[in-house]
């Protein structure tokens, strides 16, 4: 039999008819009598007490622990909380021809974020192309195309600004969320290792840092392969690019059965559109909603290859905070990705 923690409420009565029943001439009934005060008081101790104990207990089970307690429920079964990886990328400077950069030099942003020249080089036709890392991890070292960023230090010969190049600083993300570890850590448990199975792929692709989907396409070029996609969804542009998916590539490499012929590889991006008449009632609230129900849908439905099921949509909007009536006319039936292809939200239209 579970036990039923009190509440408050149910404490102060019991608090007070202690009293009562110890002290005689005393009336806690009474609102402002010193007894009711201390048994209110002792009350409230006590429900605090109560409540350090229910948490407590679920420190001690891996599927309800948080913080520090899950983190030492991973290291028991070899499970590492992924750290915050810093955003990355690439920066054109101008200036003179044959000026070096060394490695090391950093730049700012106008918000104070630095970033550092991670390999020298130097002026060649007028430019030369930056490689940097933000000096800190997290989201807030991603930094759109075309900003600016300035030298801390001016180099003579070197334009003292450099531009964000067409493909922006990224990759930087987050810690790892108990939820997400949490996760893991439950798939272990039910799915332990088994030298090479699905599963073990797919756990091994997660291990790495901003991945947050994986998938195991078994035989997928034929007998002895195993390809294996994954994504990075705390990302503005979730699919990954070859600086991703080299490094997952040497960390199943180094995992792998010997056998295996094991490709990893970013899968391509099948925005699904939605349109929906009649929503009632037609706020800008209410579509919001909608496309954050659709959105998070397909994310939980898609695999690669796979198919969203259209009465899933009509599901996701109906979910909507504030939505009484739809009704979709696109898509008009399931629909079914190309192989190695993803669904996401595409564009949701409200006529």
């Amino acid at each position: 039999m579970s036990f039923e923690r009190p509440t408050l409420s149910a404490l102060r009565v019991q608090s007070r008819a202690d009293i009562a029943s110890r002290l005689a001439g005393t009336d806690p009934a009474l609102r402002r009598a010193m007894a009711r005060v201390l048994a209110d008081a002792a009350a409230a101790l006590a429900h605090h007490q109560y409540g350090y104990l229910d948490w407590i207990a679920r420190q001690v089970i891996p599927a309800t622990a948080e913080g520090v307690y899950l983190d030492r429920w991973c290291r028991l079964v070899g499970i590492q909380r992924k750290p915050a990886t810093a955003a990355g990328g690439l920066a054109v400077a101008t200036g003179s021809n044959g000026t070096p950069i060394p490695a090391g030099v950093t730049l700012t942003r106008s918000d104070g974020v630095v970033y550092a020249v991670t390999a020298a080089t130097s002026i060649a036709s007028g430019t030369a192309a930056l490689s940097l890392l933000a000096q800190g991890p997290g989201i807030a070292g991603n930094l759109d195309a075309g900003a600016a960023l300035t030298f801390a230090t001016a180099i003579p010969g070197v334009t003292g600004t450099a531009t964000v190049d067409a493909d922006g600083l990224t990759g930087g993300g987050p810690a790892e969320s108990d939820s997400a570890l949490r996760e893991r850590l439950i798939a272990r448990l039910s799915s332990p290792p088994a030298g090479g199975a699905a599963h073990d792929y797919v756990a091994w692709t997660l291990e790495m840092p901003g991945v947050t989907r994986a998938w195991c396409l078994p035989l997928r070029r034929g007998l002895g392969t195993v390809d294996v996609a994954f994504v990075m969804d705390d990302r503005d542009d979730i699919f990954p690019d070859a600086g991703d998916i080299t490094p997952v590539q040497a960390h199943i490499d180094a995992r792998r059965p010997v056998t295996a012929n094991c490709l990893v590889f970013a899968p391509s991006a099948a925005p699904i559109n939605v349109t929906i008449t009649g929503l009632d009632p037609d706020t800008a609230a209410v579509r919001g909603a909608i496309q954050a129900e659709l959105a998070a849908q397909i994310q939980r439905d898609a695999v690669p290859g796979g198919t969203i099921r259209r009465s899933r949509l009509i599901e996701a909007v109906s979910r909507a905070a504030g939505e009484t009536w739809h009704t979709m006319t696109v898509p008009s039936g399931d629909v079914t990705q190309a192989a190695g292809a993803l669904a996401i939200l595409g564009t949701v239209t409200f006529p």
